[in-house]
Order: C-alpha cells, then structure tokens, then sequence
C-alpha cells in the first residue's frame, strides 16, 4: 500500500527529475547582454512543450517557404552549439534580423536586432567604412555575424544576408542560424523576455 501511494505521488509531480543539459557536460552558458549577463539553459521540466504561433509547423508559402541552408554563396551554416560560442566572443555579433515587434516578443538573449530592412544600411556598426558603392568591408577590424530569424521557413535573416554581401560585406563573414527561433524554443533555450 505505501509503495503504491509513493508511486502515485511520483507520477503526479512535475518531471524535474532528469536534468537537461545543453550537453553532458555543459548545463549553461552566460552570455554578456546590454542588460548584464544572462544565462542560457535549457528548461528543466522533462515535460514542456512548445505551444502557440511555435508549434505550428504549416504557414503559406509564399511568404513562408522553407529557406535553404546556405541563404548566398560562401554563407556558412550553423547551429545551437555554434551560436552559444558566438554569443561568447567579441569578435562576432548575433544579429536577430527580424522586425523589431518580433523581436521584442522575444530573442536570444545577447543578440541584436538588426531588421533585415536596415542589414544593408548598419554596416558601420560591424567595423565597415561607407563608400560610394555601399561600404568598404576589407579592414581587420570588421566583425563576423551570426544571423537568425524565426525560423527555417522565415526568409528575414537569408534576405539580410544577401543585401549586405550586395553592400560590400564578405560573405565568409556571415554565419547563417536557419533553425532561428522555433528551434531555438523548441529545444527550451532561454528567451528573452520570459
């Protein structure tokens, strides 16, 4: 009798039981904000799910065609693990290039918005100097970006891509977070705002 009313106690509480790391041996990450540090974990609850405008999985294309995984030529794909590292390094700037209500309903935490609409305009705030043509991008002091928008059905990041290596940034430069927010939520990453 005891050990069934045990069971039943277990079973009917939260799953917190397993931890979830990021990896075996990586539980977070604190990354730099304008805010303070802000640490990246994954949420402990064995049991979330993803739920609302994330977990759907079928929006009309157009506009919400399935992006390819390299969004221009010389672009290098990347993932979770890979944009942490970024988020750690201050050679490099995470970019959230979706329009700033998307934004603000919330983001990776230490990245910058950046509209895919200004990408091409904002340059300068990566190291580029302003020229007749768009910008001069060859200095040392240029940064590396790490893009990302909503999704890999949202087209903001590739398209913000694409306008600056037409302005004069280097494509080897880009680094191309496709699974954007939607796996980044999906995976229980910590969210801005939340």
């Amino acid at each position: 009798m005891r050990i069934t009313i045990i069971a039943a106690l277990l079973a009917a509480s939260p799953a917190f039981a397993d931890p979830v790391n990021i990896r075996p041996d990586m539980m977070s990450v604190t990354v730099e904000t304008a805010n303070g540090p802000v640490e990246i974990k994954r949420i402990q609850d064995n049991e979330n799910h993803i739920s609302g405008d994330w977990a759907k999985t079928s929006r009309p294309c157009p506009n919400f065609c399935i992006q390819p995984m390299v969004p221009a030529p010389g672009v290098t794909p990347i993932g979770e693990l890979e944009l942490m590292q970024f988020l750690q390094d201050p050679n490099v700037v995470v970019i959230d290039g979706r329009v700033k209500p998307d934004f603000d309903g919330g983001a990776i935490p230490g990245a910058v918005n950046v509209p895919y609409t200004e990408a091409a305009d904002r340059l300068g705030e990566l190291g580029c100097e302003p020229d007749f043509e768009g910008f001069d991008c060859s200095g040392e002091d240029v940064k590396s970006v790490a893009l990302y928008c909503n999704g890999p059905w949202c087209g903001q990041s590739p398209t913000a891509a694409r306008r600056m290596i037409e302005a004069g940034y280097p494509a080897e430069k880009i680094h191309y977070y496709r699974g954007g927010m939607q796996a980044w939520r999906m995976l229980g990453l910590t969210v801005t705002g939340e």
